[in-house]
């Protein structure tokens, strides 16, 4: 008897080193989420990425082993959920909701069959020159590729509201912008809406605690790293991807070799 409680004794120590150093292999997965804006063949700016260019990246990703998987998954993953990944796991979000989403960007990732997380302003789509409509929205919401979350309100940038308003001003606009883009988007599209993406990239501490209030389970921000769960919900970071970067810098970022600093707003707290 006393050889068998010192068996098992063993036995689960050996279970329990065995675990942590799983779970900490585990943790130590990072996931490069890459976001695009404007797909555009002739117009060049800071914000585009020809088609043909887009298309040349999702092709070297098939060929060399990625897999597109959809945000919600890798959510799952960050949030410590029971969740697998592929053995080189990345992640495609475009920003703001241009149509270009619909005409250039749909074509390929129906070709490539990849899942896409447009997140989206509703106070410009059906309005702005160059947007989406929310039929074309609801089009690419039924081929089952396409996923829409949030990107605030008006896309506005916080740090310079912030300083023109008076501190309750500024908290009622904080709130619309987070609260009413996901209210309107549920409501035109029938969808839960779940995560956020910082218009311009800009967030702190205050805004990531209104995000969650909002019912955000998470936010993403241009951090030019990849995912990971030492980072906070509210702040995980993403790559920007234009025209300008040639391909062995994206090369560089998909693989982890283009990673600024760490931001240490950015980093996950246990207090």
């Amino acid at each position: 008897m006393r050889f068998l409680a010192i068996f098992l004794s063993k036995l689960f120590v050996l279970f329990f080193i065995i675990g942590n150093s799983i779970a900490f292999a585990d943790n130590s997965v990072t996931v490069p989420v890459l976001v695009y804006h404007v797909l555009n063949p002739t117009i060049p700016s800071s914000m585009t990425i020809t088609p043909e260019r887009f298309e040349s990246q999702i092709k070297w990703l098939k060929d060399n082993g990625y897999t597109v998987i959809p945000l919600k998954q890798l959510v799952g993953y960050l949030q410590g959920k029971n969740v697998t990944l592929p053995a080189k796991p990345i992640v495609i979000t475009a920003d703001d909701g241009w149509k270009s989403d619909y005409t250039y960007m749909y074509p390929i990732a129906r070709k490539y069959n990849i899942p896409i997380t447009l997140f989206i302003y509703p106070g410009t789509i059906s309005e702005g020159k160059n947007a989406l409509t929310w039929d074309q929205l609801k089009e690419l919401m039924k081929t089952g590729l396409f996923d829409v979350q949030s990107h605030t309100f008006s896309h506005p940038n916080f740090k310079q509201a912030k300083k023109h308003m008076s501190p309750e001003t500024y908290e009622r606009f904080v709130h619309k912008e987070l609260f009413d883009s996901k209210k309107v988007l549920e409501d035109k599209l029938g969808v839960h809406i779940d995560y956020l993406a910082w218009p311009f990239g800009i967030y702190d501490n205050y805004l990531e605690q209104q995000a969650a209030k909002a019912g955000y389970a998470m936010s993403f921000t241009i951090d030019y790293r990849h995912a990971s769960r030492i980072y906070r919900p509210m702040a995980q970071p993403r790559y920007m991807i234009v025209d300008s970067q040639s391909m062995p810098t994206f090369v560089a970022i998909v693989k982890g070799k283009a990673q600024g600093s760490i931001d240490k707003r950015a980093l996950a707290s246990n207090k």
